[in-house]
């Protein structure tokens, strides 16, 4: 069983829960950006909550089944050419499914009964693109192969979930190097727009700049999923899903993990503040 990319969408790849412990050896966990979301599509499918699936950055992706097949789409709101997001959706032999644009949100999750069963790297089915690691990222023409699809039946066909907030507000705890800046609670009553020149190695934020109280360099130290790390623009970085395992500027602050799987659907334009968790 396969399913055809027809069109690959504005940016989609292949993830998991990611390939954790390998730190040590520069390797970043990656794996799904919002894992709620993640997990919830495999759920409605009847898969393990690890199984493969798609990650798609806006919508726009059109698959092709090659056999009767069950899919289910979560996270970003987008219209679908069949079914609706949060349940599951039966696809015949030859019939496609189209994702449209998002309307609110950024990432779409696409899994279907069996998992996308690419070839694993370091235990892991995800893709990594920062490291370069697992499946390349889906092209059009390409063939996803399905694996063998679990005995249970899916329990659940539907999983209504609440509208994401017009401007999130995300809990952050106080990071190692906090004292390097001259008011650190500015980042508190800060309203910081997402830059467009952000992926899933880091959120990019613009807004005023936070000021240095220390100015000498920093030597490389390790870095977790939601750290804030500030460049000498005074600007912060939110690391996501892709990070470096190290990073050379002060991490201000920490988002909590909780707030991870809503970090990753802040889009391109939209407004963010944080505060204490």
């Amino acid at each position: 069983m396969k399913l055809e990319v027809v069109r690959p969408g504005f940016a989609t790849t292949v993830q998991d829960l990611g390939r954790p412990g390998h730190a040590a050896l520069g390797v970043g966990r990656s794996g799904a950006a919002d894992r709620e979301s993640f997990r919830l599509a495999n759920r409605l499918v009847g898969n393990p909550a690890g199984a493969a699936a798609l990650e798609v950055t806006l919508g726009g992706l059109v698959l092709r089944a090659s056999s009767v097949t069950t899919v289910a789409v979560t996270g970003a709101s987008c219209p679908l050419s069949k079914g609706g997001v949060n349940g599951p959706i039966t696809l015949w032999p030859g019939e496609e499914l189209a994702l449209g644009t998002a309307v609110s949100g950024l990432r779409c999750y696409v899994a279907v009964r069996g998992g996308i069963d690419v070839p694993p790297v370091l235990g892991s089915r995800a893709t990594d693109t920062l490291g370069k690691l697992g499946p390349p990222p889906v092209t059009a023409g390409m063939l996803l192969p399905i694996g063998p699809a679990p005995r249970a039946f899916p329990v659940v066909d539907l999983a209504p979930r609440a509208a994401l907030p017009a401007e999130p507000v995300l809990r952050v705890t106080p990071g190692p190097r906090r004292d390097w800046f001259a008011e650190p609670d500015a980042l508190l009553s800060t309203v910081y727009t997402v830059s467009p020149d952000s992926n899933r190695v880091g959120i990019r934020l613009t807004g005023p700049a936070l000021s240095r109280a220390r100015h000498g360099e920093l030597p490389s130290e390790a870095c977790v999923p939601g750290s804030l790390q500030v460049p000498p623009s005074g600007r912060p970085i939110l690391f996501h899903a892709d990070h470096p395992t190290t990073g050379g500027y002060p991490v201000i602050a920490v988002v909590e993990e909780a707030d991870l799987d809503l970090a990753a659907q802040l889009r391109p334009g939209q407004t963010v503040r944080f505060r204490p968790a």
